[in-house]
């Protein structure tokens, strides 16, 4: 039996949705372990993990979008009730998003395989506009 425990780290651009599914696919093939749960747990409070569709890259621009919308950087006027400013505009808001979406993920697998959807795909879901390098555990 192989390792029961990985750390990626993800390196993103910004803003917006990194898959990251054959990296965890990997993990688990190099592991050779049949059938249980892989957890996918993020290691930071401003950005979160998603399983969202894979096939249609509009899906992810549309998601991106819609958190936008629903939680404007502080300078937009209707987050003037904000206080936590020190580090950006698009701090506070990272969060809030972070609050809103699973930071965590328990995913089922069986004869070696990630049990997930035809379209689904793990994402690493940054918040902030500027890049980061983010670290995420798989486990087993």
């Amino acid at each position: 039996m192989g390792m029961t425990i990985q750390r990626l780290m993800i390196a993103t651009r910004g803003q917006g949705l990194y898959e990251f599914t054959e990296a965890v696919h990997s993990f688990l093939a190099d592991c050779g372990l049949e059938e249980g749960v892989m957890t996918v747990f993020v290691r930071h409070t401003s950005c979160s993990l998603l399983i969202q569709e894979n096939a249609d890259p509009s899906v992810q621009l549309d998601l991106k979008a819609f958190f936008r919308r629903l939680v404007p950087p502080t300078t937009h006027p209707s987050m003037d009730y904000i206080t936590h400013r020190d580090e950006g505009p698009d701090d506070m808001p990272a969060h809030i998003k972070a609050a809103l979406l699973p930071v965590s993920l328990s995913i089922p697998y069986c004869d070696g395989r990630l049990l997930l959807g035809t379209w689904q795909g793990i994402y690493l879901f940054e918040h902030r506009d500027n890049p980061h390098r983010r670290e995420v555990v798989l486990h087993v």
